[in-house]
């Protein structure tokens, strides 16, 4: 069951330090590069995930083409990516040992949910992160 309570979720954003964002866009009005940046300046790091633009950066980052190519450990995958193809990505946080994934607001697989729970992965559906950390008011992380 996809995490849902506020305490939970508080959690999993305080425990959260490296975040995988597929189908993180360099467009600047698009939503995921304003989540991106949002999470950047919460104190997150964001790996942008987006084949179209390989090799480009995205808010400092560099931007990888799959989640296995970016070879360090990932405290989540954050998806922006239509729902049909949300599964595709739960099972690639999978196998890149990503302790959890977050469907973003409308990305919907309840499929893959179950998937990513049944591997140990906490999961969050149809939400933002950042939505969430500005409505439970979480302070920006410490510095590692």
């Amino acid at each position: 069951m996809p995490l849902t309570r506020d305490e939970d979720i508080r959690t999993l954003l305080e425990e959260t330090r490296t975040i995988a964002m597929v189908g993180a866009s360099d467009r600047p009005n698009r939503p995921s590069n304003g989540v991106m940046l949002l999470l950047q300046r919460h104190g997150y790091r964001v790996i942008p995930v987006n084949p179209r633009i390989t090799g480009e950066h995205i808010h400092g980052e560099f931007v990888f083409r799959e989640l296995d190519q970016i070879g360090v450990p990932l405290d989540m995958v954050d998806i922006f990516r239509k729902s049909a193809d949300a599964g595709a990505v739960v099972d690639a946080a999978i196998a890149a040992g990503a302790k959890s994934v977050w469907l973003q607001l409308d990305v919907i697989d309840h499929d893959a949910a179950a998937r990513a729970e049944a591997a140990g992965l906490k999961v969050v559906m149809d939400r933002c992160p950042a939505i969430e950390i500005r409505r439970l008011g979480l302070a920006p992380l410490a510095a590692a």
